[in-house]
C-alpha cells in the first residue's frame, strides 16, 4: 500500500543487516499505526506502509 503520509517527522531505524558499506538494506519507521519501509540507498524514492501485524508476520516468515 502506498503512503503519501509524510514521514519527514519520523525516526528511520536501518535493518540491523544492512552491512557497513552501504549495501542492499531497508529503513522502517513506527508511525501512528502503521510501519513504514523505504530503500535506504534511495529515501527520496518513496515508502510504503503496513500495519504492524503484517510487519510481524514478514518478519517472522525470514527468520
Amino acid at each position: 500500500m502506498e503512503t503519501s503520509r509524510q514521514t519527514k517527522a519520523v525516526t528511520w531505524r536501518k535493518s540491523s543487516y544492512s552491512g557497513p558499506d552501504g549495501g542492499e538494506c531497508v529503513e522502517v519507521a513506527d508511525l501512528d499505526h502503521e510501519v513504514a519501509v523505504r530503500d535506504s540507498k534511495d529515501p527520496g524514492a518513496g515508502q510504503f506502509a503496513v500495519a504492524p501485524g503484517t510487519w510481524a508476520a514478514f518478519l517472522r516468515e525470514l527468520k
